[in-house]
């Protein structure tokens, strides 16, 4: 095994992560720490997208502190450089909008972020989609999760022809989530 200077620059992109998330915790039913989807996003990313750009899986890593943390853009650039920034930041949703207006906006924007911030995005909405089904928010109605299932599909079509082996595992994610939750 060959470890170099980006195995140190994703370990410290997970300590910063998991850091930021530390009071947080998945809506998953077993309330999982949050930095455990982080970190899956990235290892998809890694294991069944093959993807090997360390700005892609640091992002991956990151790409929720901006939206859900304290943590600043100018901590992020200092600490693992513009690129990185700049695909976090297309990866942020902005808080001060309705939630509503965010979710129609991932929709909408989907099409238009650079290849990088769509690999993130891919792997986010499918880790989210395996989730959603193998362990739910108890508290989420079927409704809910039938209306999360349908949203994702609408994001993810902006996001089609990024990675094909992450699509195929997103479509089978999906088709489980239409098993489960009665969809036709």
């Amino acid at each position: 095994m060959n470890f170099d200077e980006n195995t140190g620059i994703l370990l410290t992109a997970i300590h910063f992560s998991a850091d930021r998330h530390r009071p947080q915790r998945r809506k998953d039913a077993l309330k999982s720490p949050y930095i455990n989807h982080p970190i899956e996003v990235a290892e998809l990313l890694w294991r069944v997208g093959g993807v090997r750009d360390v700005a892609v899986l640091l992002a991956a890593i990151l790409h929720d502190t901006i939206e859900d943390t304290e943590a600043t853009p100018d901590e992020i650039r200092s600490l693992f450089g513009e690129e990185v920034l700049g695909i976090v930041l297309e990866c942020t949703d902005d808080k001060s909008l309705p939630y509503m207006d965010r979710k129609r906006l991932q929709i909408e924007t989907a099409p238009q972020k650079s290849e990088k911030a769509k690999l993130v995005k891919l792997a986010d909405k499918t880790c989210n989609l395996h989730d959603l089904n193998q362990s739910p928010p108890r508290w989420w109605p079927k409704i809910q999760k039938q209306e999360y299932l349908l949203w994702s599909q609408k994001v993810v079509a902006g996001l089609r022809g990024t990675n094909k082996d992450i699509e195929a595992l997103y479509d089978e994610e999906y088709a489980i989530g239409k098993k489960i939750l009665q969809l036709k």
